[in-house]
């Protein structure tokens, strides 16, 4: 505990400058939803946490003190690492410090915790403690990739990271290949390729896609190509950097149209049940998004 617990000699004095309202004397759990390559977009309450917080928990902590550089800002509360590797045994450790007053911001490399970063285990142990959570919201890889991928936005999926192992991964997009929603996934490098390879065969190679790399940073690149190309771009060489991949949904499929003997008994099943024709024909039209006058013509043919 000696290396999570602030120092109370040394604490933070937020006083009105708690950029959450006032809940001074109140331990909670701040997320911080960090730029994702440009200093430039983090937020003035993200400045404001920083110089406010008892304690930062880190993913990285020598990104975050650069960071901390870019921005001007000096971090005056205790940065402890919160990654992957320790989530388990720091996680209550920082439950322990929120209970005792203390405020902990939990940030990451980039975009909002817990979203594929660390972040779920210390939320939902800090809640089941009992202990207020709250954000100040900012960038995120997935809705940016979404927002510039020229794909439909009103409806979408984010599967996260795709299963390493080629089986799985093979198996999770063949369930996903009839999603109508659009899909956003995130990927590493080094298995792009291999994951575009079996996207167009999961998906179709003229299956819309955009793959959005190094987002925000100097060398952000946004490629709109069916899958089939994409696929064959990335195996060609390794694409370096942060790689969010958007996927158009499946087109949707309409339905087939029932035949005449299944329209036929599903009227003399509403005639038996005591509706007329009249009313039967109607109510079967209805059921099958047919007109009326063509389920009367299958009867009566």
């Amino acid at each position: 505990m000696a290396s999570v617990v602030p120092d109370p000699a040394t604490a933070v004095d937020r006083g009105a400058k708690d950029p959450v309202g006032d809940m001074s004397d109140v331990g909670r759990l701040i997320l911080l939803g960090a730029p994702l390559g440009n200093p430039a977009d983090a937020s003035a309450r993200f400045r404001e946490v920083l110089t406010t917080a008892d304690v930062v928990a880190a993913e990285d902590t020598r990104r975050l003190t650069r960071l901390a550089r870019d921005l001007d800002v000096t971090v005056p509360g205790r940065i402890v690492s919160y990654f992957e590797g320790n989530e388990e045994r720091r996680t209550p450790e920082l439950v322990e410090v929120i209970q005792a007053g203390y405020v902990v911001a939990l940030v990451t490399d980039g975009g909002m915790p817990s979203v594929s970063d660390p972040g779920y285990r210390l939320v939902r142990a800090a809640l089941d403690a009992g202990a207020p959570v709250t954000a100040a919201p900012g960038p995120s890889a997935v809705t940016t990739a979404l927002a510039l991928s020229g794909l439909p936005c009103d409806r979408f999926c984010f599967e996260g990271f795709l299963p390493r192992s080629p089986g799985a991964r093979r198996s999770r997009l063949r369930a996903l290949a009839g999603e109508e929603r659009t899909l956003v996934f995130f990927e590493a490098p080094h298995r792009i390729a291999g994951a575009l390879a079996d996207l167009a065969d999961a998906f179709g190679a003229d299956r819309p896609a955009a793959l959005c790399r190094e987002l925000t940073k100097t060398y952000e690149e946004v490629l709109r190509r069916p899958l089939g190309e994409l696929a064959r771009w990335a195996a060609e060489g390794e694409p370096r950097g942060e790689i969010t991949l958007v996927v158009a949904g499946a087109p949707a499929t309409a339905p087939e149209p029932p035949d005449d003997d299944t329209l036929r008994a599903a009227v003399a099943d509403r005639e038996a049940a005591g509706l007329s024709r009249r009313d039967a024909i109607s109510e079967v039209a209805t059921a099958y998004g047919l007109r009326r006058r063509d389920v009367y013509g299958v009867v009566h043919r």
